[in-house]
């Protein structure tokens, strides 16, 4: 089963290609959106997602839930990448390495419970 929009947009993540959906007022939001959450406006153009973020905010997850029970323990952050922000599974450190301000970059990466693929921020 796909997730209209967002399969697409990890595709492009993944493909090098990532972008966000940016309106006329500037503000940034991430599909699948037919308005932008902030004014309301439907003129949504693609602009590319910059290459590196930094988090923001953070929590280590030791007892996941169903869907993440292999991933254990492992860090989920919300990380600034100018006009939107990303949340994603942070990869490439361990857990307890993870910090505010860390530069990261995202990703695609597979769930190892699940299988599926998901949004990454690999620390960089």
């Amino acid at each position: 089963m796909t997730d209209a929009g967002y399969d697409e947009w990890l595709d492009a993540v993944d493909d090098g290609e990532g972008f966000y959906l940016a309106c006329p007022e500037g503000h940034g939001s991430l599909p699948p959106r037919r308005v932008c959450p902030h004014c309301g406006s439907a003129d949504l153009d693609h602009a590319d997602l910059p290459t590196a973020g930094t988090v923001e905010t953070f929590t280590i997850c030791y007892v996941g839930g169903p869907d993440f029970a292999d991933e254990e323990p492992y860090a989920t952050a919300i990380a600034d990448f100018g006009d939107v922000r990303l949340t994603g599974v942070v990869r490439g450190v361990d857990p307890e390495e993870v910090t505010v301000g860390m530069p990261v970059e995202a990703a695609v990466g597979t769930n190892r419970t699940t299988g599926d693929d998901l949004l990454i921020l690999r620390a960089r």
